[in-house]
């Protein structure tokens, strides 16, 4: 789920990320939170739904991040997950970028 680029952590969920998933997300993000990571890409290709319970996570990361003077970047959104973002305001809050390599240069 998890694997590091250099100084950066790619976080690659896939699937559905629900009230029953979120907590492995939070799970995966946090530990490279806590291990002092704080340039973070969030690849969302594989996953095919995102509930408010997956927004949260990847909101509270995002605070996260910031506290940690880091950046985070997401790339990878399917239409429907697009669409979600756009409808919550989340594309306004997070860095979203075409591809890999994109999100990788938006943190470094």
């Amino acid at each position: 789920m998890s694997q590091e680029r250099g100084e950066v952590a790619v976080v690659a969920p896939a699937g559905r990320i629900d009230s029953n998933t979120a907590a492995g997300l939070e799970r995966a993000v946090f530990q490279r939170l806590d291990a002092g990571q704080n340039r973070l890409v969030v690849d969302l290709a594989g996953v095919e739904y995102i509930s408010s319970a997956g927004l949260r996570v990847l909101l509270v990361m995002a605070k996260k991040v910031q506290q940690a003077k880091g950046k985070v970047a997401l790339f990878g959104l399917s239409p429907n997950v697009r669409e979600v973002f756009s409808v919550s305001g989340f594309d306004t809050i997070f860095s979203i970028q075409p591809d890999s390599a994109a999100a990788l240069a938006a943190v470094r």
